[in-house]
């Protein structure tokens, strides 16, 4: 298991830094809400590697029969070393690529706010101060480290479940 894991646990990882930046070289001029649609795709694509994971130590490794629960392990340990991945690459851009990222997301909402209608103006102002603590939180690279290693955990998981669920076989 261990060596199915390490792979295919690389090969998301890998696929997670070619994506973000190509990404990052092609989408500089793309709004904040098409980046965020070209991230997630980047997740999902990089957490493919779970079903391909997991089907490769069911075929070559099991001779063709896997239990739900050995399934899913695998693949939760493989979507751990893609999470991580995308943890750093996450760190490494706000840091050391673009630093402004915080202020500019924060300016993106704020617009956003002043373009609602349906708010009132203490409402405005009380949206704006907490988008303002999430900003703050968001220039530690420890909470932004965190944040995007668990909801690319989150999303692992849910892909490992699936995967498990189609890939389970018992003789």
């Amino acid at each position: 298991m261990k060596n199915t894991v390490l792979r295919y646990g690389f090969y998301g990882f890998l696929t997670a830094a070619i994506l973000f930046f190509i990404a990052l070289y092609f989408g500089q001029g793309l709004s904040f809400k098409t980046q965020k649609i070209v991230g997630y795709a980047t997740m999902v694509a990089s957490l493919s590697f779970v079903y391909f994971g997991i089907k490769h130590y069911r075929d070559h490794e099991l001779n063709g029969e896997i239990s739900f629960k050995t399934a899913f392990i695998v693949g939760a340990l493989i979507s751990i070393f893609t999470a991580i991945g995308f943890g750093l690459i996450d760190v490494i851009y706000i840091t050391k690529i673009n630093p402004e990222f915080s202020e500019q997301y924060l300016a993106y909402n704020y617009d956003l706010l002043d373009a609602r209608t349906d708010l009132s103006l203490e409402d405005i102002k009380f949206e704006k101060l907490s988008l303002q603590k999430q900003s703050e939180a968001f220039e530690n690279p420890i909470v932004v480290f965190f944040i995007m290693t668990m909801m690319v955990f989150v999303i692992g998981v849910i892909i490992s479940l699936l995967s498990a669920l189609l890939l389970h076989k018992k003789e």
